[in-house]
């Protein structure tokens, strides 16, 4: 800090993001379990896309099968998604957050990192919380931290529609004895592995050997872990456009599909939507990678590379049914999907 001026990070997350955004059209649905995924039908195959708190309440989360979330959820709200109503919110808080004069990295649809200097870290917080509010009638949590791994996992514990600060100060007091899944980057299954080690807390991985977990984990993965025990991340806050690395669709059959012609039409038709979705971001795909569900939900992956990158529609196409036939396909498919990988 400087003359009373410090250089934050901050984390905006807006609050049940999809939820939000419909109940702004629905308002009598304020307070209710609301779930939005697929066509609205909970008897069809999809998944929820948004939840509302108390609709998480009953475990429904963002890929619950809408199946599963209506047998938890039995007098849950059921909203078909609207992609296009929520990319408008989205850009609509976007530009609010820009307003601010700070560097703004959008991390998401609901989400964004800020980059910038204040002499009141909190009350910048709030002020964005109003501003996003008025703009967009949506609610949003911002933490606050001296990096982008601290300011997320600030906001987390913001929630919901609050302000939460963590750095460097604070942050063994607050992360120490928590499970070392909290970090993000640590998922289930390296939290098993870490647990086989005696490693349960953040307070334990940060006092692991490097060079035990790099023998665990390989050596960057192992010395990475503890450094992000300690809170550390150098990633900048950037105002570059995010490019995705890859384009992809994919269908979810209501009755399972058994007759392999069927699967190779739907997963052209997959295939020609993919090419539309490069045609309009300006992309070229390297690679075509084709993904399997069967009845088991056993799931499965084949890719091909192409001659050069393109987007032309036939030769995406042609490189689908390519990694399609990888597939035994020997049991009813559930799923299908198509990913260009960009070039």
């Amino acid at each position: 800090m400087l003359g009373g001026v410090e250089r934050v990070v901050l984390h905006v997350d807006l609050d049940q993001f999809i939820v939000a955004v419909e109940l702004l059209r629905r308002p009598e649905l304020r307070g209710l379990p609301v779930l939005v995924g697929g066509s609205g039908d909970p008897t069809e195959r999809g998944v929820v896309a948004g939840a509302s708190y108390e609709a998480r309440e009953h475990r429904v989360v963002s890929g619950t099968p809408l199946r599963t979330a209506a047998a938890r959820c039995p007098e849950a709200v059921f909203l078909p998604a609207d992609r296009e109503t929520y990319l408008a919110a989205s850009v609509e808080v976007m530009d609010a957050l820009r307003e601010f004069g700070a560097i703004v990295e959008e991390a998401g649809w609901d989400e964004a990192f800020l980059l910038a200097d204040t002499d009141d870290a909190r009350e910048f917080a709030r002020a964005i919380q109003r501003r996003v509010l008025q703009r967009s009638g949506l609610n949003c949590s911002v933490g606050i931290g001296d990096n982008k791994l601290r300011a997320k996992l600030a906001s987390g514990m913001a929630k919901p529609a609050g302000v939460f600060r963590l750095d460097v100060t604070d942050w063994v007091a607050v992360m120490a004895e928590r499970p070392a899944e909290a970090l993000l980057g640590v998922g289930p299954k390296t939290a098993r592995k870490l647990s086989a080690l005696g490693i349960d807390t953040v307070g334990g991985l940060a006092a692991a050997d490097p060079g035990e977990l790099a023998a665990a984990f390989g050596p960057a993965t192992g010395p990475w872990l503890v450094a992000l025990a300690h809170g550390f991340d150098s990633s900048p806050v950037s105002d570059e456009p995010r490019r995705p690395r890859s384009r992809g669709r994919e269908v979810t059959f209501q009755q399972d599909v058994r007759d392999p012609d069927r699967v190779r039409a739907e997963l052209a038709q997959v295939a020609g939507t993919v090419s539309d979705d490069l045609a309009a971001g300006g992309d070229v795909a390297r690679r075509v990678v084709v993904k399997i569900r069967d009845s088991r939900f056993a799931t499965h992956t084949h890719g091909v590379a192409l001659p050069e990158p393109t987007r032309d529609a036939a030769e995406i196409e042609r490189a689908a049914l390519r990694a399609l036939e990888s597939f035994a396909l020997q049991r009813p498919i559930r799923l299908v999907g198509v990913r260009a990988e960009l070039g």
